[in-house]
């Protein structure tokens, strides 16, 4: 699958930017490259200065030399490690709000499985950027260069090392070879279980309730036996090449100084005894950075895929232009033909067909029709939380689906099915987690009637009320939920079964609250099976498998399906019913 250079260009960006610090911790390698040789030169002039000279001030100025050159080497390892750690905070705020916003978009585009895995793909990166390994690939262009260092010494040993470098990297090469199929099938069966436990935990009532820890364990447990199956095979493979690679090091160190012995004695070498042993330390320091990075490779190929995720992800999750600033919406909605499945599915049939309906600001709609008929996938579309196949829901002319959310996000209030709390306070979950305003925080509770119950809680708007609004009962969730969506009094509420989970004290509180938003000219669209919500609708729209049957004022859209009650008790699956109430000049909708 080849990625736009739009979104390719977007994570280099951001890795582009850090230049500068990478080319500041690519200087410190080459220092700290040039300062691993102190010991061999320490060595190398104990032996031919010290030695014979015999001299202790010789001996102890060398000493003091090496010293400084170890607390110099220490510092510059250190700051290059400070260097790295500003380059992945730099990567981290050039690109971790547009990774943040895609992750919760994925699911809009299709891409729920990247989604889920994008902020792990960014930590991955991020930790890899500052880490160990990292560090081993600055070190490998001065390993080159000290090999050139052994070259200087012997052209022999030179050969000898680079032949031992050239293992190195065939060791390199087959470690990811043979270690990255199980090692992603292994990452992959490892997301699978950690979705698998979460769902699994959200819903731990009804699983101790209805006994089905036990099957649901052995789901698991039969996930974690294919997952460690295939997280051994990896580090199988793995540590073979690992011990392989060290078990190279160790001989090319000390065959290096066999052979430097042997050119010795046989005369092809002229210079010291010193430099032999020189090149045999400067040997094990040169390949010392590719053990290192063999032994982390695992960690280069996780970041490479993390990579490669993102960038797929952010190439099928655009960013969302801010633009001009448009008006303040006066709350007119418009469904035009719109036609839409569920985000993800490409094939099947949509689960909204062909929907219009025209309802002025400060209307009140009501959508009815049997379960799964399409009720909340349009409710989903009213709000733009998910993209029309075709068609378009327009607030005040403006496409809602691409309108920034930033902007349109006040002045729209959704209560989905599943009412979505966070962990926190009540004052942070109605404020939507924005700075709360005291005064729109007190007129949403008094609105939904919670504001008494709030005070008489111990800790008032600063109780927690848990993860998904665990410390709540069914029905203050959906009361919390409701003055969320009319928190800031906003130009169009939509509600999706708003009473539910509501007893008489809160129906009559629900009804209080729809009364508050019609007379302040908030366009509602409600969801509902209730008699007396449907009562105070304006106009009602029926839908059967996802298409119109009906659309216009709530008594005439009433008559009709009570006029068209026998032809439906004859075909329930299509009931006929008229299309009323709409605009001259517009093409009617299809009826079954």
């Amino acid at each position: 699958m080849s990625l736009p250079e739009a979104s390719v260009s977007e994570v280099q960006a951001a890795l582009g930017g850090q230049k500068p610090a990478f080319l500041r911790a690519a200087v410190f390698s080459v220092v700290i490259g040039a300062l691993m040789l102190s010991p061999s030169l320490y060595m190398l002039q104990v032996y031919d200065r010290v030695v014979n000279s015999r001299s202790m001030m010789t001996l102890a100025m060398v000493t003091l030399l090496l010293v400084l050159a170890y607390v110099v080497l220490e510092v510059l390892q250190w700051a290059r490690q400070g260097v790295l750690r500003q380059a992945a905070e730099g990567f981290d705020l050039a690109l971790g709000k547009r990774v943040y916003d895609a992750v919760f978009r994925a699911n809009l585009f299709g891409a729920r499985n990247l989604g889920m895995q994008g902020m792990h793909d960014f930590t991955t990166v991020r930790e890899f950027i500052c880490g160990q390994t990292m560090a081993g690939l600055l070190d490998i262009p001065m390993a080159l260069l000290l090999i050139g260092v052994i070259f200087w010494i012997d052209t022999v040993l030179g050969c000898f090392g680079l032949v031992s470098a050239a293992i190195q990297g065939g060791i390199a090469f087959f470690n990811k070879k043979s270690s990255a199929s199980p090692m992603a099938k292994a990452n992959k069966l490892s997301n699978q279980a950690q979705s698998f436990i979460e769902a699994s935990l959200k819903n731990g009532e009804v699983v101790q309730a209805m006994g089905m820890a036990g099957g649901l364990r052995q789901r698991w447990l039969k996930q974690q036996k294919n997952l460690l199956l295939y997280q051994a095979q990896a580090s199988d493979r793995s540590g073979i090449y690992t011990s392989l690679s060290k078990y190279v090091q160790f001989v090319s160190s000390s065959m290096m100084l066999g052979l430097g012995a042997w050119l010795l004695l046989s005369g092809h070498f002229t210079g010291s005894a010193g430099l032999v042993l020189m090149a045999s330390i400067v040997a094990g320091r040169a390949l010392a950075p590719m053990v290192q990075v063999i032994i982390g490779w695992q960690s280069v190929v996780n970041a490479r895929e993390s990579l490669t995720r993102l960038k797929e992800l952010l190439s099928k999750i655009p960013d969302t232009e801010s633009g001009l600033s448009l008006p303040a919406p006066s709350g007119r909605l418009v469904a035009e033909y719109v036609t839409a499945r569920v985000p993800g599915a490409s094939t099947g049939r949509p689960v909204v067909h062909n929907v219009f309906f025209d309802v002025p600001a400060g209307k009140m709609l009501a959508i009815i029709g049997p379960s799964a008929s399409g009720k909340s996938s349009l409710a989903h579309l009213l709000v733009g939380a998910w993209p029309c196949l075709a068609g378009t829901v327009r607030l005040d002319g403006v496409d809602v689906f691409t309108w920034d959310k930033r902007e349109l996000g006040p002045f729209i209030g959704f209560l989905p099915q599943d009412v979505a709390l966070f962990e926190g306070t009540i004052a942070q979950n109605i404020a939507r987690f924005g700075k709360p305003d005291l005064d729109k925080l007190k007129t949403a509770a008094m609105i939904t009637g919670l504001h008494e119950h709030i005070l008489a809680m111990p800790e008032g708007y600063n109780a927690r009320i848990g993860g998904d609004g665990v410390r709540l009962s069914g029905g203050m969730r959906q009361r919390v939920g409701l003055a969320r969506a009319v928190y800031g009094s906003p130009r169009l509420v939509v509600l999706d079964e708003p009473n539910a989970n509501l007893d008489e004290v809160g129906e009559v509180a629900l009804a209080n609250t729809l009364q508050a938003l019609r007379t302040v000219g908030t366009t509602v669209v409600v969801i509902t099976h209730r008699k007396n919500l449907l009562a105070m609708a304006d106009l009602a729209l029926l839908l059967i498998n996802g298409e119109p049957k009906a659309f216009g004022p709530r008594n005439e859209v009433l008559a009709a399906l009570q006029g068209a009650a026998p032809q439906q008790a004859r075909t329930v699956s299509a009931p006929r019913a008229p299309v009323i109430g709409m605009r001259p000049g517009v093409k009617p909708l299809a009826t079954a």
